[in-house]
């Protein structure tokens, strides 16, 4: 490995250690968060706030594509060392922005409200409150919308400790926002999605401040760049066609399922995306420490370090989710019930199909992070994201013609899988993926730990009662086996060398001390 390698490989591992510290406190705090905000609002408020989050959330259809632009443009910049050209894209990114928030804007005041009051399964006197969520949600919305440039630079420039720091504060203001709501004598519904609107204001102005005092580029100028605006714009129109698959697989399924069974399955539906959000961190993390290094080699023209990143990224996020999410699947209902008072209906089977979807879709990260980085986006997105689309239209007939709520994730499952070969095969034309190579390491990799990580465990959990007990030995006997088998299956004669050598190496400077 050469010097560049080298110390791009310890930032990615220092940023990536420092991102895990961040999730083990967010996720305890979080999953607290979850029990009280569901114990003080009750089923059917909490079913209201998810969905109704979920109607803001099908606007960023029109704002998550810019999204991506402004980060793989910042990104790029930066890999390629062109400071003024860093400056002029963020400035381009800000007015794009300040642009689509007006139009979000305008949406969300006029079909946004006309859908809520119309068409939505709200229970009776509850409508008022639904309002307020909805003007909160929007607003909240907007604020998260406007500081995606100021969060892309941080992520580009790999200064995760910021990240962090900021993220952990935003958590804590959280806690303290769902624990007086036991104090609040408004209608707690209401006070929820005020205060969380406030939280986001402060964050989005601590991310502000901090960008501009470490960052030049981060000052704003009165700026307009014809031909950067329509690359930019090109890109996003592009990439468009993802986002939506993205928004309507999870907020578009969301609000048909509330059209179809109402507001207690999108509670259930609720805590199994907190569920994800929680588990998915552990490979979020590592996917941000990891992403920068991709696009930066691409600009750079180092195709060899980023095809090297992207076979290693597919594999270890996936080994991250297996070894946290099988403890989960074996225990899930008494996990359940151990964190909430009350487990709604469709929770558990949920939970598990979540889990299943995102360890698949987990394999794809890095390859999408190259797939943004060449720019050339416009044949990948009608086919992948074509095939993505599917999932809203698909889950529509399911429910239609009488299928059970669940149904809609086992198509976002087979979809994800249908999605996974083909970005194999596109990128192969693309950037040279050679896909032979990638099912041999990766994808049959991961198929082989995944079923030699599971073996004990669904032997053990059948002749034990259901408790603490069974959870503690679950537990470790999870984390031996998905350990053994990713170090003994998944990892190759080099790989097990290195752990070796760094383990020892730890030892004995250990035993020396």
């Amino acid at each position: 490995m050469n010097d560049g390698a080298g110390h791009n490989t310890k930032r990615i591992a220092k940023n990536t250690l420092l991102l895990y510290v961040r999730t083990f406190f967010t996720l305890l705090i979080n999953l607290y968060i979850s029990r009280v905000v569901l114990e003080v609002l009750g089923v059917d408020d909490f079913g209201v706030y998810t969905v109704i989050g979920g109607v803001v959330a099908m606007f960023s259809i029109l704002s998550s594509s810019l999204s991506a632009a402004i980060s793989r443009y910042i990104t790029y910049e930066l890999g390629r060392g062109d400071v003024s050209m860093l400056e002029r894209v963020f400035s381009m990114a800000v007015n794009i922005q300040v642009v689509i928030g007006t139009v979000i804007l305008l949406l969300a005041e006029l079909a946004g409200v006309w859908f809520l009051n119309s068409e939505m399964n709200i229970p009776p006197g509850r409508m008022d409150a639904a309002n307020w969520v909805l003007q909160c949600s929007v607003f909240t919305f907007l604020v998260n919308l406007l500081s995606v440039p100021y969060s892309a630079v941080v992520i580009a420039y790999e200064r995760m400790d910021a990240f962090a720091y900021i993220s952990m504060l935003e958590v804590v203001l959280k806690l303290v926002v769902a624990v007086s709501l036991y104090f609040c004598r408004m209608d707690r519904l209401v006070a929820y999605a005020v205060a969380l609107l406030g939280v986001a204001v402060f964050i989005r102005l601590v991310y502000a401040l901090y960008c501009r005092r470490r960052f030049r580029e981060c000052r704003y100028r009165l700026f307009y760049d014809k031909g950067l605006f329509r690359q930019m714009v090109g890109f996003a129109t592009w990439n468009f066609i993802g986002s939506s698959a993205g928004i309507l697989k999870e907020q578009g399924v969301n609000v048909l399922l509330n059209l179809f069974c109402g507001t207690t399955v999108n509670a259930a539906r609720g805590i199994s995306m907190q569920v994800n959000s929680a588990v998915s961190a552990f490979t979020n993390n590592f996917v941000m420490a990891v992403n920068p290094q991709i696009t930066k080699s691409y600009a750079a023209g180092d195709m060899d370090y980023a095809m090297k990143l992207v076979f290693q990224g597919a594999r270890l996020s996936f080994y991250l989710l297996l070894l946290v999410s099988l403890p989960i699947l074996m225990e899930t209902r008494w996990i359940l019930e151990l964190w909430l008072n009350v487990v709604p209906d469709y929770t558990v089977v949920f939970v598990r199909l979540v889990l299943v979807c995102i360890m698949v879709d987990s394999i794809s990260y890095t390859m999408i992070t190259l797939m943004l980085a060449t720019g050339n986006i416009r044949t990948y997105q009608l086919v992948v994201g074509g095939c993505q689309l599917l999932n809203f239209p698909l889950s529509y007939v399911a429910l239609k013609v009488g299928c059970s709520p669940e149904y809609t994730l086992v198509i976002a499952i087979v979809l994800s899988c249908v999605c996974l070969f083909l970005r194999l095969f596109m990128l192969r034309r693309m950037v040279g993926l050679q896909v032979g190579l990638f099912l041999r390491k990766v994808l049959w990799n991961v198929c082989s730990v995944s079923v030699g990580a599971i073996v004990v465990p669904l032997w053990f959990s059948s002749w034990m009662e259901e408790g603490w007990g069974r959870f503690v030995a679950e537990l470790f006997i999870c984390m031996g086996a998905t350990v053994l088998g990713i170090y003994y299956i998944g990892c190759s004669h080099a790989e097990r060398v290195w752990v070796k050598e760094k383990v020892c190496g730890r030892l004995k400077k250990g035993g020396n001390r």
